[in-house]
């Protein structure tokens, strides 16, 4: 068993929606009802518990529930997921997460300064009893039993044909601290190339200088960057944020090459239906 934490105290963020161009508020409200649970305020109060949600990748990670989505979740999944807290109502007045300044350090601040604690009742986690991948082309997550008891080492490489980036790899055991010092402060990033077709197709349309490190043909227009290898980062960012879909804390070891939310989601998805996979822990 393990412990499920919630927060100390609500905190509150406003922003902006990267893909909808929107501003939203942000709030995370403590909970002991044991699950995620998003809340919207702007219709009523509907409820949609993460346990029940589907989901869906398109540029970012969406939830989707029967009567409402929320976009781009992946973020603060990753904050709440790294740091065990599996029970908050967040409530939102929009569609979608405010990007913040593109990563999740604003809201592993937040979280700081609110603190968590403890529920009275521990939860089951999900430890990877038998290997698996899932492949897309040249892209593959290969997912193996953890090396050491309730431990999550992930491990990701990219491989981008741009002189910025080029090849990156970097691995991580996930905890509280790593996931502060080491991921959380990682941006998002896209190319100035992609903008036009990205707006023409409604993404985007919230995307700056100041919530997304951009690349032209040649180098990043907006610099510095926060690590040299600040790209692969990101990427273990995103995979964190996906894997918090499960719902559940996971023990194993997952290894991404060239992957992105689509095939994150993917192994998300095996987990979820082939139970004979995992155990409990």
């Amino acid at each position: 068993m393990v412990s499920r934490n919630t927060l100390a105290r609500e905190f509150s963020l406003d922003g902006v929606g990267v893909h909808s161009g929107k501003p939203v508020r942000l709030a995370l409200v403590p909970s002991e009802a044991g699950s995620i649970v998003f809340r919207r305020s702007d219709l009523g109060g509907r409820e949609l518990p993460l346990a029940a949600a589907g989901f869906e990748a398109l540029n970012s990670t969406t939830i989707v529930g029967e009567r409402f989505k929320v976009r781009t979740v992946e973020h603060l999944l990753a904050t709440l997921f790294a740091n065990g807290v599996g029970s908050a109502v967040v409530v939102l007045d929009a569609d979608e997460v405010p990007i913040m300044d593109g990563s999740a350090r604003p809201f592993v601040r937040a979280l700081e300064e609110a603190g968590t604690c403890a529920l009275g009742s521990p939860c089951r986690g999900l430890r990877i009893s038998r290997p698996f991948a899932v492949f897309d082309g040249g892209a593959s997550i290969v997912a193996e039993p953890p090396s050491g008891e309730g431990a999550l080492d992930l491990s990701y490489a990219i491989e981008y044909p741009h002189p910025a980036i080029g090849r990156q790899s970097r691995s991580v055991r996930l905890t509280p601290g790593t996931f502060a010092r080491e991921i959380a402060p990682a941006r998002t990033f896209g190319f100035l190339a992609d903008v036009e077709e990205l707006r023409r197709r409604g993404l985007a349309l919230g995307a700056s200088y100041e919530n997304t490190v951009v690349l032209d043909a040649e180098a990043v227009i907006n610099g510095p960057l926060r690590f040299p290898d600040e790209f692969v980062r990101h990427k273990l960012l995103d995979l964190a944020g996906d894997l918090a879909l499960l719902g559940r804390p996971l023990a194993g070891r997952i290894t991404a090459f060239k992957a992105g939310h689509r095939l994150h989601l993917e192994a998300v998805k095996f987990l979820l239906a082939n139970p004979d996979f995992t155990e409990p822990f």
